[in-house]
C-alpha cells in the first residue's frame, strides 16, 4: 500500500487491473498489530522428526504442494477481499472491498469476473499493483518443488494445531532478486496429508526507496481440506502500522491497516483421468481433459 498524504499519482488501467504511478516520499517501517492467534495450538515439540529426515519431509511436502498447485487450476471459487484503514480509537474510517468469481482455463489463465465493487472510501491509502499480486500468489501461499531453490526451509518442531498434527518450519528467501516478491515466515504442515495447513508471516521485500514507498501488513493464512483432498486457503487475516517516512517538513504518518480475504465456494469445474493399459498411461490429445459446460466457468 502507498501512502496518499505525500503522494502525487495516477492510475492506469491495463486489462480491467489498476497500476500505479507516484511520486515523493522516503523509506518507511511497519509495526506488527497481531500475529497468528495462539488459540487451539499446542506446545511446540523441537526434537528431530522421526522416521524421515527433515530434509526428506521438506521434499516430500513440496511435492505434495505441486500436486496441488496444479489440481487448483481445476476448482473455481470466489474471493472477498476487505481493506480498512482505521483511526486512532480503532474505528474503520476507510474501505476497500471486492468480491471476485475466479476459474481458470485450460491452459491455466486466471479469469476474474467482479461481483461486487462498492465505491472505494480509503482515502490514507492507496491499493497497488504490488497489493493484487500479493493477494493472488503470496497471500495463499504455495511452496513447491520447483520453488525449494529460492527458500531457505529450516525445520522448528512438531506442534498440534487444533486437531492436525503438523510439522513446523521457518521459510525465507536465500536471496531476493529485483522486482520478486517472496513470503517469510512460519509454515505448518499436516503430518499425515504433507501440505501446508497455515501460514504467518510477511511478503518481502516491500519498497522502501524514495519516490516509491510501497508497504504491506503482516499476514496469518488459514487452509481447509477441499473434497477430501488438497488444503485449500480460506481465510487470511493482516494487520499492522504502516509508518511512513517524513517528507516536506512531515512527520512520520503512521497508517492502522487491517486486510481479511476469504476464499469460498471451491467447486470443480474440470476433471483429469488417467487411463493405464498394460502398466503404462495412455497419453491423451492436449485438450481432451473432461469439462462441464461453460468453458472453464464454475457452475
Amino acid at each position: 500500500m502507498k501512502s496518499t498524504v505525500r503522494i502525487l499519482f495516477a492510475i492506469l488501467f491495463l486489462a480491467g487491473t489498476p497500476v500505479l504511478l507516484c511520486a515523493q516520499g522516503k523509506g518507511a517501517t511497519i509495526t506488527p498489530v497481531a500475529a497468528a492467534a495462539d488459540a487451539g495450538f499446542g506446545p511446540l515439540d523441537p526434537t528431530p522428526p522421526t522416521g524421515a529426515t527433515a530434509e526428506q519431509i521438506i521434499a516430500k511436502f513440496a511435492a505434495r504442494e505441486s500436486e496441488f498447485d496444479d489440481a487448483r487450476h481445476d476448482y473455481g471459487f470466489q474471493q472477498n477481499v476487505r481493506v480498512q484503514t482505521l483511526d486512532d480509537d480503532k474505528k474503520v474510517d476507510g474501505e476497500y472491498q471486492q468480491t471476485t468469481d475466479i476459474s481458470f482455463t485450460r491452459d491455466g489463465k486466471r479469469v476474474e469476473t467482479v461481483v461486487f465493487a462498492p465505491a472505494d472510501s480509503l482515502t490514507k491509502l492507496i491499493m497497488t499493483q504490488q497489493d493484487f499480486s500479493d493477494i493472488e500468489h503470496r497471500l495463499p501461499f504455495v511452496l513447491t518443488t520447483a520453488d525449494l531453490p529460492d527458500y531457505n526451509v529450516t525445520y522448528l518442531g512438531r506442534q498440534k494445531v487444533d486437531e492436525v498434527d503438523t510439522y513446523v518450519f521457518q521459510a525465507g528467501p536465500k536471496v531476493m532478486l529485483k522486482g520478486r516478491r517472496y513470503f517469510q515466515g512460519k509454515v505448518w504442515v499436516d503430518q499425515q496429508d504433507p501440505q501446508i495447513v497455515l501460514i504467518d508471516g510477511r511478503s518481502v521485500p516491500d519498497d522502501v526507496r524514495k519516490g516509491h514507498e510501497d508497504l504491506s501488513p503482516p499476514f496469518t493464512t488459514y487452509y481447509e481440506q477441499v473434497d477430501g483432498d488438497y488444503w485449500f486457503p480460506t481465510y487470511t487475516k493482516g494487520e499492522g502500522i504502516l509508518n511512513f517516512s517524513a517528507g516536506n517538513g512531515n512527520l512520520t504518518d503512521s497508517v492502522h491497516i487491517r486486510q481479511i480475504i476469504t476464499y469460498s465456494n471451491y467447486k470443480r469445474f474440470r476433471s483429469r483421468t488417467r487411463v493405464i493399459y498394460n502398466g503404462q498411461e495412455v497419453k491423451r490429445e492436449p485438450g481432451a481433459d473432461t469439462a462441464k459446460p461453460g468453458d472453464g466457468q464454475p457452475k
